[in-house]
């Protein structure tokens, strides 16, 4: 009888261990072990083909430019994110280049970069993840001499752009947002 209830409290504990490490490792809250070091945050990453359909240009008021003060304005992309990384992509670094140049030819003064997460993880973890894709960004536009002020600011995954529980809308609010402040 022993040897049973030994076996089978062994078996729970084994079955409880599983649950918890699967849990941590979906919810965001892991040790960090698999992080990309700091020095190695802006480098490239490969493109998976489909992530470049995904790629969005920001319209926050549904059209095709913006209107600001008798200024027209072409929209800025997203800035897009692998799940659980705030590591630049190619695609990323393209857009990145692309956002620099308008922002240059349109002699915008000031922007605010909103960092997202999407809904997997804590709603702490998703912050900070959010605003780390934000920094990143931001030290990226600065290291190509972007005189622009910058500031960031992370929703994590409070303030999703998409509503919809699909990969392709998860994938929408893993981005850091511009938001164009002159």
């Amino acid at each position: 009888m022993r040897h049973k209830e030994y076996v089978g409290a062994v078996g729970v504990l084994t079955v409880a261990l599983l649950v918890v490490t699967g849990c941590a490792s979906q919810s965001g809250s892991g040790t960090g072990t698999n992080r990309v070091p700091r020095a190695e945050r802006i480098t490239q990453q490969p493109i998976k083909e489909a992530d470049r359909s995904v790629m969005t240009k920001a319209q926050p008021d549904g059209g095709s430019e913006r209107d600001l003060g008798g200024i027209s304005r072409r929209p800025l992309m997203d800035i897009l994110f692998d799940f659980d990384r705030d590591t630049l992509r190619p695609d990323a670094l393209t857009a990145l280049d692309l956002n620099a140049r308008q922002l240059k030819e349109d002699r915008v003064a000031r922007v605010v970069l909103e960092g997202r997460g999407d809904e997997v993880g804590t709603s702490a973890y998703n912050l900070v993840l959010g605003e780390r894709r934000a920094r990143n960004v931001k030290n990226y536009l600065q290291a190509l001499g972007l005189t622009v002020d910058l500031s960031i600011l992370s929703y994590g995954k409070d303030r999703p752009l998409c509503f919809e529980h699909t990969s392709e809308c998860m994938q929408k609010n893993r981005s850091v947002r511009f938001v164009v402040k002159d």
